[in-house]
């Protein structure tokens, strides 16, 4: 059995700068709800404005428009639900991806039915995670996929979104929407015999059923379970209600004990889509008890296997609920919190948790003060948060009153104005080896890069002395994988390791390179899918392909030898086309030339761009543009890059090409990599004599959490408010690089100068702080596919927020 007693500690604590108390109404049960993508939703007891939409690295850009008193999000956070106690439910987008700008646009209602469980369909994904196989080389051992069939598919397998809902009067209703945008609704009784449900929740099977379980409050009542099935028949909803076995709660059976729990508080499924594991808590004094629903073999009677030796070869089996653990009595439980990674309760885990120290634990907040996290094989506590360290600042609220609603990965909500955020290791708080604790947050990050979850809270974890080894680590279990997978992880692997080096001083420099690549890699495909063949029918290669294998093969410096060898044909465009892509090509340019200048000062590692000049790859790119810039500037000369020279004869392309495959030769993956020449340093040593080296912006300015929290000191937070807080690790050490308040800002995606105040809407990234405006200048169909890449994530991969206008 683990030690109890890990510690948890308080990250950060958010709350409403005003509470107008003509607003302030009796506390309600309040809703909480938590996306793959760090996104969260929550309720508050305000009339009015009272719920929002938030990012945990910045919860301070809310956004108050959600209403209801039950809250659900879609697993990828781009869709919400709420529902209110008149029976309507709501289903809310992102206005223009926005992460804190909210529409609804449909909804659904059970008139005067207050909804009492909401959930989305299941969407048939499912991804086990194997902990015990974390040392395993490949991510396909590591976590793999079950086979999970959607709630409804439309044609083609593709799985159909909509939701399902409980009233309080025992009613399922479920709603479907149809890619036209059209909702298909449906209501039933979950069975004749209708009866007040005071509790409910929704699990999914694999083969495609829901379950849904409920309990009219009383530990005197059965808890029933139902299987409800979806479909579409004649363009109407179906649905069809079975029920499954019932059980009573373990602690209502002893006589001497049942006074003591008179009431089911608290009704959860173990996970989403593990319909067979629940937990059920009994109040005043508190216990929890999980039970598993079983295959058990029937007994038959001698005389009917007489009659019918078929049943006696092969026994019949009923489904049976047992109970798995039990807690011993607790202080009143206000809330319970469910694990979010993907757990399997079978007679190994116990021991895989053990072997490990990796314990997925199940949150209880206590109304005292406390908050326990214990294992859900077994009920035992793993970790104890008693009376939180209240932060020092004065009027802070006590922690966890009653109606706290809590979530893991770790937060509450609570009527005291306050969002609190809590960080534990995966550990527990046990003590772990140095080694053993860098391997579970390498498998946490690995998790989160195949998946496409969001990391930030992974983070949390991460020390600075850590950083160097975990991005050597991911990067060496990165290259293992094979070459197909490396291809769709190449970008997310990037924005991962540009995460970690944020966090750390001695690494921050790397956050330049790994932005700048993720840059020059979305630039590369871009330009590369504006060829066209001359002829449809010939290629075998794409005119793309073909570029590559051209520049590859031909070592010439001269960069018009290597243009004859292509076809120029192909890369034939309109002319307000290539003007429109003058920024892009300039970037590539100065990119270039600021490349080539640094060469003399590669000794530096704390400089940008420094892990481009061992880069054969990238390097093989830049000199591929170089060649596409030459031949579109034949067409569009004022295409071209524009640079500042001392003379007017001087042919800078020609001189930037040739100088860059010159260093290109030293590192290229064909041969060994050998050092550059004295004569190729002393030409680039001249480079800032004959070209005026530009200023690049090299990083995005971030107001994220994460290296602000490194000291374990909880953080006061105001909703709708951003913070001024102090520096962190990257602008300490990049001051030269990163804009002070009041310079001019510039589009980072369009490479557009906005001016020190700009007059367009803008949007940044959540994760790596990149500013764009929010609606396209642009008109061009090749600039628009370039923008349609960055309409839903940023070029990191995180989520967009709109920006405020900011004024002189």
């Amino acid at each position: 059995r683990p030690a109890a007693g890990g510690m948890m500690d308080l990250a950060y604590v958010c709350e409403w700068e005003k509470w107008p108390k003509s607003t302030h109404c009796p506390s309600v049960p309040l809703a909480c709800a938590w996306s793959c993508r760090n996104l969260i939703a929550f309720t508050t007891d305000l009339r009015s404005d009272d719920q929002g939409a938030g990012l945990l690295p910045g919860p301070w850009t809310v956004h108050p428009s959600v209403e209801g008193l039950r809250c659900h999000l879609l697993p990828t956070g781009s869709r919400l639900l709420s529902a209110d106690a008149d029976g309507q439910i709501k289903c809310w987008s992102m206005a223009d991806h926005l992460a804190n700008s909210w529409e609804s646009s449909v909804g659904s209602l059970v008139e005067g039915d207050p909804i009492v469980a909401l959930s989305w369909l299941h969407n048939g994904v499912k991804l086990a995670l194997h902990v015990e196989k974390s040392g395993a080389s490949s991510f396909g051992e590591k976590f793999s996929r079950v086979k999970f069939s959607p709630s409804l598919t439309l044609f083609g397998g593709k799985p159909m979104e909509g939701w399902i809902a409980v009233t309080v009067s025992g009613l399922v209703t479920v709603s479907l929407l149809k890619p036209s945008g059209q909702v298909l609704t449906s209501t039933e009784s979950l069975c004749r015999l209708r009866g007040r449900v005071a509790l409910a929740d929704i699990a999914f099977t694999g083969g495609g059923n829901i379950v849904v379980a409920t309990a009219d409050g009383s530990s005197a009542s059965p808890v029933q379970f139902y299987k409800v099935c979806v479909s579409v028949v004649s363009e109407k909803c179906r649905i069809d209600t079975e029920i499954l076995p019932s059980l009573f709660m373990r602690c209502t059976t002893d006589p001497n004990r049942k006074d003591k729990f008179p009431a089911i508080t608290h009704l959860k499924f173990l996970a989403r889509d593990m319909s067979e594991q629940v937990s059920l808590l009994c109040q005043t004094s508190s216990i929890v008890e999980c039970w598993s629903l079983r295959k058990e073999g029937l007994p038959v009677n001698n005389i009917f296997q007489q009659i019918s030796p078929v049943v006696g070869d092969k026994q019949p089996m009923i489904l049976k609920w047992r109970i798995l653990s039990a807690t011993n009595d607790l202080d009143r439980v206000s809330a319970v919190a469910l694990p979010k990674l993907p757990i399997s309760l079978t007679n190994t885990d116990l021991k895989v948790a053990s072997d490990t120290q990796f314990y997925p634990g199940l949150g209880k907040a206590e109304e005292p003060g406390a908050w326990h996290c214990t294992a859900p094989e077994c009920l035992w506590t793993l970790a104890l948060l008693q009376s939180v360290p209240r932060p020092r600042w004065p009027g802070a609220a006590p922690p966890l009153p009653a109606g706290t609603q809590v979530c893991l990965t770790w937060r509450w909500s609570s009527p005291t104005r306050q969002l609190s955020m809590l960080r534990i290791s995966p550990s527990m708080g046990h003590t772990l080896d140095v080694n053993l604790a860098l391997r579970h947050l390498l498998f946490l990050l690995e998790y989160c890069m195949v998946t496409g979850y969001d990391w930030w809270d992974i983070l949390l974890h991460v020390q600075p002395s850590m950083v160097q080894s975990l991005v050597e680590k991911l990067h060496e279990e990165y290259t293992r994988q094979n070459a197909a997978l490396q291809q769709v992880l190449s970008t997310r692997i990037l924005a991962m390791k540009a995460s970690l080096c944020r966090l750390s001083p001695c690494t921050v420099a790397r956050v330049c390179d790994y932005h700048t690549k993720l840059f020059l890699i979305a630039i590369s495909s871009t330009l590369k899918s504006l060829l066209r063949p001359h002829f449809l029918n010939t290629p075998d290669k794409s005119p793309g392909d073909r570029l590559t294998e051209i520049c590859a093969k031909i070592t010439d410096v001269d960069i018009d030898k290597v243009m004859i060898n292509l076809k120029t044909e192909e890369f034939v465009l309109d002319m307000n086309t290539l003007q429109a892509l003058q920024q892009l090509l300039q970037w590539v340019g100065d990119f270039v030339l600021y490349l080539l200048a640094s060469l003399p000062n590669q000794g530096s590692p704390l400089r940008p761009g420094h892990s481009f000049l061992r880069d054969g790859t990238s390097l093989g790119v830049l000199r591929e543009l170089m060649v596409v810039i030459r031949i579109w500037g034949l067409l569009k000369p004022s295409c071209l890059p524009v640079y500042t020279a001392t003379s007017d004869t001087q042919d800078s392309m020609s001189l930037l090409f040739r100088l860059l495959t010159k260093l290109w030769i030293c590192c290229r993956d064909e041969g060994p990599a050998s050092e550059p020449d004295e004569a190729l340093v002393d030409e680039c040593c001249l480079l800032p004599s004959q070209l005026l080296i530009p200023s690049l912006d090299w990083l995005p300015v971030s107001d994220g959490l994460v290296s602000r929290l490194q000291p374990k000191q909880p953080l006061r937070l105001h909703f709708g408010k951003a913070p001024t807080l102090p520096g962190s690790a990257t602008s300490l050490q990049l001051d030269g690089l990163i804009r002070a308040p009041g310079q001019p800002r510039i589009d980072h995606l369009r490479r557009l100068h906005l001016g020190a105040y700009p007059t367009e809407e803008c949007k940044a990234c959540a994760r790596c702080g990149c500013v764009t405006m929010l609606k396209s200048p642009n008109r061009t169909t090749a600039v628009k596919q370039w923008e349609q890449r960055w309409i839903k994530n940023c070029l990191c991969g995180g989520l967009w927020r709109r920006v405020p206008l900011s004024y002189p």
